[in-house]
């Protein structure tokens, strides 16, 4: 199984939660709701990553956002695919609720965590989520 780490960073404004729906342009979980993600390249450290994904998929700078939480990495296996996500989670706060989605996403949403169980999301969103709040 290949081991491949990943972050995955959620912006938090007045208790919601900002997730993005992937679009049919992305390699992997087309359609499936997501946070901010993105492969760590071998050169850079997860938040380094984290901070990158963020201006890349939202338009938000590194001093748009503060950082609440960075939690222990998750591993979330992909038997289809023969893949283990280690996923290193993060929590931002930020002012900003106006966001610019590039090719990855088609649509975005600012919901309360727990409503985080009504969308179809990439293999355990739920439980990354929650390991940040």
């Amino acid at each position: 199984m290949n081991k491949i780490n990943v972050v995955t960073s959620f912006l938090e404004h007045d208790g919601k939660i900002l997730i993005l729906r992937r679009s049919d342009k992305v390699r992997t979980m087309k359609h499936k709701w997501a946070g901010i993600s993105g492969y760590i390249e071998s050169n850079e450290t997860p938040l380094e990553r984290a901070l990158k994904e963020i201006a890349e998929e939202v338009g938000l700078r590194k001093e748009d956002v503060n950082l609440t939480k960075a939690a222990e990495p998750l591993e979330v296996p992909d038997g289809g695919r023969d893949i283990l996500w280690v996923v290193h989670p993060y929590l931002f706060k930020t002012s900003r609720v106006n966001i610019r989605l590039d090719w990855e996403h088609d649509e975005y949403k600012w919901i309360d965590p727990e409503e985080i169980a009504d969308y179809d999301t990439v293999l355990m969103l739920k439980e990354t989520l929650f390991r940040c709040l």
